[in-house]
């Protein structure tokens, strides 16, 4: 069942996990949730919005007790600095376009953890493989092709 997000599925879900609800936590949850795939400092601005007084220190704070809580998600991609999500539980991935950054979901290729069976486990139990992909995306491909419209044709 997808979780309840929003004032009431927020509340709830920080008093389950023994947290009290204060206007910071709900704030940072909202703005994450409202822009998933977003660095601190984005989720601090948006935050912002409803809490203007709240500082990057406290932004970071809440960051991370809610995401070793399992409320959200921080993901690295390369060159990027860390980005967080309310998706959460789920086995999906992500897709991120080297151009201009777009991130988007991807779901499980095989539907349950891990999506891909090392080569050697080093007698570890392999619980998650992270899979990100990188390429292009559409919007950014249409532009570089109206940009250099000779690339992709063969030469005579």
């Amino acid at each position: 069942m997808e979780p309840m997000h929003g004032i009431e599925g927020w509340t709830s879900a920080l008093r389950d996990h023994g947290r009290r609800v204060t206007r910071q936590r709900l704030a940072v949850l909202d703005a994450v949730d409202r822009h998933p795939h977003s660095p601190a400092d984005a989720i601090l601005a948006q935050a912002r919005e409803a809490l203007p007084e709240l500082t990057p220190q406290s932004v970071y704070v809440v960051l991370g007790d809610l995401t070793d809580l399992g409320m959200l998600r921080r993901f690295e991609p390369p060159h990027s600095p860390a980005l967080y999500e309310t998706r959460v539980g789920d086995n999906h991935h992500h897709a991120i376009c080297s151009s201009c950054g777009r991130v988007e979901d991807v779901e499980c290729a095989v539907g349950h953890a891990p999506c891909l069976t090392p080569s050697d486990t080093h007698g570890m139990t392999i619980m998650i493989a992270d899979v990100t992909y990188v390429g292009i995306c559409s919007e950014c491909a249409a532009k570089q092709a109206a940009a250099h419209p000779a690339a992709g044709l063969p030469s005579s």
